[in-house]
């Protein structure tokens, strides 16, 4: 039962050298791999990040692992999470197997009962995406898109311009005949 509470200063002291030296491995390691760990996350981020708070978590009360081992782990995150970054960069086919393309919710007055349902969205989501636009009808919005990273954007009738980043979706089968 003493165990519970307390069992010597050596798993205090092997902690908070765990602490110390895994965040400062951690921050140097994320600082060199540059702003793409940071940056908005689409799902293959966010899966390394949780994997990467993991590994760290895990290592801060593990007796049994040691700093190097804490380093090795997370620094080969990294290495997979810039490998991956690099395929979606350079293979349009690694791209669409990873990445959900950016789906089109409203246009140009049509909402897309389909797409809200299929992505488990309502109007209100939609209503919500026109208000962080700054706008406060949707007749000033031509575009509501469900974007890669999960949030929606808004895309005003002034700012719509040729449409080239939304035309690609507008024609797309499933949503042309859209009965709602």
């Amino acid at each position: 039962m003493d165990d519970l509470f307390w069992n010597g200063t050596d798993p205090l002291i092997h902690t908070a050298v765990m602490v110390i030296f895994g965040y400062i491995a951690l921050i140097v390691m994320l600082r060199l791999s540059g702003p793409r760990t940071m940056a908005k996350m689409t799902p293959l981020d966010f899966l390394v990040a949780v994997t990467i708070g993991s590994a760290f978590g895990r290592t801060l009360t593990a007796v049994d692992v040691a700093v190097a081992q804490t380093i090795v782990a997370i620094g080969a995150l990294i290495l997979l999470q810039w490998a991956l970054a690099g395929f979606r960069a350079r293979f349009p086919k690694f791209r669409r197997l990873v990445d959900s393309e950016p789906v089109l919710l409203y246009y140009k007055g049509d909402i897309q009962h389909k797409a809200l349902r299929a992505h488990r969205l309502t109007i209100d989501d939609i209503h919500t995406a026109v208000r962080q636009s700054g706008k406060g009808s949707l007749s000033d919005i031509a575009a509501v898109i469900l974007q890669q990273d999960g949030s929606l954007g808004a895309i005003t009738t002034d700012g719509l311009g040729d449409a080239s980043s939304v035309t690609p979706y507008v024609h797309r089968k499933d949503i042309q005949h859209n009965e709602g």
